[in-house]
């Protein structure tokens, strides 16, 4: 990848008490993502994946084209900020995954996306 097609990912989650309902085990959690280009070259972000496991190890792929419906195009040194939701039958869960971008140079490339946790107040330590 060199430095060239260089991307950062930071990741902010937050548990939303108003749509969850722990009586159902429902955790719902929301997740703001900021994609930075710290390349040196254009790239379009084209798909996504995601893997989002609970604390009882049960997983959910989710994959499809882009962001919150959107192809955002980098160019070197901008960012691009969205708010998405996962919701888990548990408490604690981790979610990680990857973007595909392609770049102005016509690579694809993969970013991944680092693991993160999911997790109500008060439940780590």
């Amino acid at each position: 990848m060199g430095e060239t097609n260089k991307i950062s990912v930071e990741t902010v989650p937050c548990y939303i008490p108003s749509k969850s309902s722990p009586k159902d085990n429902r955790y719902v959690f929301a997740y703001t993502i900021t994609i930075s280009n710290i390349g040196t070259v254009p790239a379009t972000l084209l798909s996504r994946f995601w893997l989002i496991t609970d604390s009882n190890g049960k997983t959910q792929e989710v994959s499809g084209a882009g962001v919150v419906g959107e192809q955002p195009y980098l160019k070197p040194g901008e960012s691009f900020q969205y708010t998405s939701g996962a919701m888990l039958e548990t408490p604690i869960g981790v979610m990680q995954g990857k973007y595909i971008l392609i770049s102005d140079d016509g690579i694809n490339f993969n970013c991944p996306i680092p693991r993160f946790t999911l997790s109500i107040p008060r439940t780590l330590h």
